[in-house]
């Protein structure tokens, strides 16, 4: 079965207070979007990767390619105004029956076995989406107060998530709502059931400062991804 992965690069990355965007700043001397990249082309030799970046920021994503990787496995497209539309126009360049993943650039350090586990459980059942236990207390706040909730029903949802293209696709025809934080979101309003698999703590997203620290760390520690 063919093997896609849109690497959804389309952000800004404000929270970060630079004028770079998240996925271009420096991990270990070399940019958060490299390790999402190399994990993706470590895991299968067969995957073609569709990196969706911001219109403004093309030439650098081609200099990044160019510096650290083969281009033939490497297909450029421009993001959208939200990531439903990053994430469609990346489904554009998908031409026949495949895997879908669909990862968030700034999860710079996800696993070549997490991408495995994705995939053997989506050409199970057809989608795999990672998620892991929501571990803090959590309270949603109304007029009055707030009320505790039950956190064993909770739970972190990650990336990358993994679809059939015979589902994905014509998911993303329906019509955009604000609802739609992730792909699963919009399978679910396309009428569709999506399963979860394990994912992984170390699977952080980069938003913060202090998050480019902890991924450092963690890539020092475990060796994730064979920097």
């Amino acid at each position: 079965m063919k093997k896609y992965a849109i690497i959804v690069a389309g952000g800004t990355g404000s929270r970060m207070g630079s004028n770079l965007p998240k996925q271009f700043l420096p991990l270990k001397d070399k940019p958060v979007l490299y390790y999402s990249v190399k994990a993706f082309l470590d895991a299968y030799d067969d995957l073609q990767i569709i990196l969706v970046l911001p219109i403004a920021f093309t030439d650098i994503g081609q200099e990044i390619i160019d510096a650290y990787f083969e281009n033939e496995r490497i297909l450029l497209t421009n993001g959208g105004d939200t990531r439903f539309d990053s994430v469609k126009n990346g489904l554009n360049l998908v031409k026949e029956e495949s895997i879908i993943f669909v990862h968030d650039a700034v999860r710079c350090l996800v696993s070549v076995d997490l991408i495995h586990r994705c995939y053997e459980v989506a050409m199970r059942t057809g989608s795999a989406v990672p998620a892991v236990p929501f571990k803090d207390s959590v309270r949603v706040i109304n007029g009055d107060g707030s009320e505790a909730i039950d956190r064993s029903r909770l739970a972190i949802i990650q990336t990358p998530q993994t679809f059939h293209s015979k589902i994905l696709l014509p998911a993303y025809e329906i019509d955009y709502k604000d609802k739609f934080t992730d792909e699963a979101t919009v399978v679910e309003a396309y009428g569709l059931n999506v399963s979860l698999t394990e994912g992984e703590e170390t699977n952080i997203k980069i938003t913060r400062p202090i998050d480019l620290v902890i991924a450092e760390q963690f890539l020092d520690k475990f060796l994730i991804n064979n920097y």
